[in-house]
């Protein structure tokens, strides 16, 4: 972390940049709404192109509030500008700007940003940078809290249908962060904030910059974002307890960074090349349970957690009505985790102690063709194939090798295991036919098997050594259908169904976790049919709805079964539950003025689930009832005012035991903002989060931030 005046430093900086590029020319080209890379989306609705249609940017004045936007199949998506207008600058924040999308923190140890689309969450709704998995295949615990979006175009979300063609996996949704491509002969960005707390505590800063250039056969970009935060104040009225004082929230700071490099070849008007690599880096560590004794806390750090991804994409036109696209992709994800004594995190010393690594690698390629046939069928094949390696190792304090404690001091490892290896290979088939019976109405069909080979399963347990897992190989067809009808040029009402399945983790078929579980290498997958029916107009100028309601029958529910023949209190992952998620939401956007907007979105939404061998067991995370709501007013043409309000009702929740179930949450948070844009090329932002500094908790034993200001200024050239 770095000091104060440095940081201060920074920012004036940054505004003498940019008070110099706003004396630039007033041709320079603002990028409000920057182009999507269009290689890196997914799959949106019925598609009758063989190739993507070439975009244009959006205009840079589309109004005070930025639009919101629905797809073809009752998905949204988050645009670059909607994410900057209401500062959400880490994705777990960003996607609650969307309906049926909420972000829910883990509590525990873990410190984590759990998200969930329409009940499902982060084991069933995999996560893709510009179409590319990211996935941990240990337990694929991603703390979406770690992905900056400054520097992305725009965030899709496929909601219960996911498109077979883009891969395994998508039982529940998708979420697809699309990076930026640069659209003019030279363009950049950079932004610059400051983070305080509700009594004007610096709390840390906020910094992005982007350059690009297109040229005629070819482009190339780079951005980057950077946050350092020392951390968040709770509310005044937080009543302090044993575990947390008053004012700042302890082990509340974390660092994150990301890097995106891009170059591309478009040798003519249809077809593109493109070498991507994104890395980010951050680090953490995780606040206390309030109330828990001292005892049951573990005081975990995370001082490093890495992501890399180098990936190549194309797109080719083969004759007027063929088309092939290819990806190939290396990815690496590198983690530690530290365990201590003590809450200072300094101590080291008994079997509580360790630290923990992962060192984990992918390869893969995807091959996607199609055809438009006669102008009635657009036919699509596509095949995937992923290698992954999991790499792990951990160091012991207190503990030697045979079991004991002879030879052990504090804060000197006692000894290192042997690091141990799991391997996978995970392989689809897939066919998407679109059926054309009028210009007017589109039915899909799409089928897709995916299965999933172990190579290797190791683990090692202190005084026995290494062990190896019984190998076990898995499958799962795919089943897909949808009707889309396009009434007129602006409306259309959609139905589909989609029945996809999951694959378990590593950790859920083989962790120990730490001794209180037993393996299960003959876990099956989960599976949900998920039906939707939607519509969406636009009703007057300026003026757009959209209405879904959603059923999905979820069933083979991976749950935690005690099993006391292994012990007491150990338990198995066993396929025994299932479930019903049903819900709808609305969403609403009205222009009256050209310098006043408004609208919002609700969801209402219920989950039921059986788990038989957990007690009182309830479905944890997601509120009944979300919503968002804002407004954005130009008094005059360079100030834009943006107050915008988040409401949501209670959800459940449980203590650290998972013995005792309760509700809790709801919410009332009023938001400001204010945007002069000094010229074309330079804007100054103000704003206040949760004005009213309300006192809320999501997860048992874990308060959320209180009032919060923030500070920031924007140039582009």
């Amino acid at each position: 972390m770095k000091h104060d005046a440095t940081l201060i430093f920074t920012f004036a900086a940054a505004s003498v940049a940019a008070m110099t590029a706003s004396a630039m020319t007033a041709s320079a080209f603002a990028m409000d709404q920057p182009q999507p890379f269009d290689l890196g989306e997914i799959h949106v609705g019925a598609q009758r192109m063989s190739t993507p249609e070439k975009k244009t940017p959006q205009k840079k004045d589309d109004g005070p509030a930025p639009r919101q936007t629905t797809d073809s199949f009752g998905g949204s998506v988050l645009s670059n500008r909607q994410i900057e207008t209401y500062q959400r600058d880490s994705l777990d924040r960003a996607i609650n700007l969307a309906p049926g999308v909420n972000s829910n923190t883990t509590g525990g140890s873990r410190n984590e940003q759990n998200i969930y689309v329409r009940g499902f969450d982060r084991w069933q709704v995999p996560l893709t940078i510009d179409g590319v998995r990211v996935y941990l295949p240990a337990d694929n615990r991603l703390d979406f809290a770690r992905f900056l979006t400054p520097d992305i175009a725009s965030v899709q979300i496929a909601k219960g249908y996911v498109s077979v063609l883009d891969g395994p996996g998508g039982m529940g949704g998708q979420i697809n962060l699309v990076s930026r491509k640069p659209t003019r002969e030279i363009e950049g960005e950079m932004r610059t904030g400051l983070e305080f707390g509700r009594d004007g505590t610096y709390e840390g800063i906020k910094t992005y910059g982007l350059i690009g250039t297109k040229q005629e056969n070819y482009y190339l970009q780079v951005s980057g974002a950077w946050r350092d935060l020392r951390g968040w104040m709770l509310p005044e009225s937080f009543t302090p307890t044993a575990n947390q004082g008053a004012g700042q929230r302890a082990n509340s700071g974390a660092y994150d960074w990301n890097v995106n490099a891009k170059a591309g070849y478009t040798p003519n008007a249809t077809d593109e090349y493109s070498l991507s690599f994104v890395r980010q880096d951050g680090k953490k560590s995780a606040p206390l349970h309030i109330t828990d004794p001292v005892a049951s806390q573990k005081y975990w750090s995370w001082p490093y957690w890495r992501v890399q991804n180098l990936y190549f994409l194309s797109n080719t036109k083969l004759g007027d009505d063929f088309y092939l696209k290819t990806k190939a992709y290396w990815s690496k994800f590198d983690n530690g985790l530290f365990s201590y004594n003590d809450a200072d995190l300094t101590i080291q010393r008994t079997q509580k102690a360790f630290r923990s690594y992962y060192a984990d690698y992918a390869l893969g390629a995807d091959v996607e063709a199609g055809a438009d046939i006669e102008g009635v069928d657009t036919l699509k094949l596509a095949g995937h194939y992923r290698f992954d390696e999991h790499g792990a190792w951990q160091e012991y304090y207190g503990v030697n090798a045979s079991g004991g404690s002879a030879g052990c001091a504090t804060n000197v490892v006692c000894f290192t295991q042997p690091t141990v290896y799991a391997q996978e290979d995970t392989y689809s088939l897939a066919i998407e036919n679109t059926f054309h019976p009028t210009k007017d109405i589109d039915l899909v069909q799409g089928f897709a098997y995916d299965w999933r080979h172990l190579r290797k399963a190791e683990d090692y347990v202190v005084g026995s050594g290494v062990l190896n897992y019984p190998l076990r190989d898995m499958t799962a067809p795919n089943y897909q259908g949808a009707a889309i009808w396009r009434y007129n040029d602006t409306d259309k009402v959609y139905f589909n169904v989609s029945d996809r399945a999951r694959f378990p983790t590593l950790f859920e078929r083989f962790s120990t976790r730490f001794g209180g579980a037993t393996s299960n290498p003959s876990l099956r997958p989960e599976r949900a049919v998920n039906f939707d029916l939607g519509w969406s107009s636009e009703f007057a100028p300026g003026g757009r709805v959209a209405i879904d309601v959603f059923h999905s029958i979820v069933s083979d529910l991976i749950q935690s079964v005690p099993v006391p023949q292994f012990g007491a209190g150990v338990t198995q992952s066993q396929n025994v539950g299932d479930g019903r998620f049903w819900g709808g939401e609305i969403t609403v956007d009205y222009a009256p003025a050209e310098n006043f907007s408004l609208g919002g979105n609700l969801t209402l939404m219920r989950r039921r689930v059986n788990a038989p061998y957990i007690a009182n067991f309830q479905p944890i995370g997601v509120p009944d009832a979300k919503m968002f709501l804002f407004a954005a007013y130009r008094p005059i043409a360079e100030l834009t005012l943006s107050p915008n309000i988040e409401m949501a009702s209670n959800r459940w929740t449980s203590n650290t035991s998972g013995s005792l179930y309760y509700r809790t949450g709801a919410y009332f948070l009023t938001h400001m903002q204010a945007d002069y844009q000094v010229h074309e090329n330079l804007k100054l932002t103000a704003g206040v989060r949760n004005l009213f500094d309300t006192a809320y908790t999501l997860t048992d034993g874990f308060p959320e931030p209180g009032r919060s200001f923030y500070l920031s200024a924007k140039t582009t050239f």
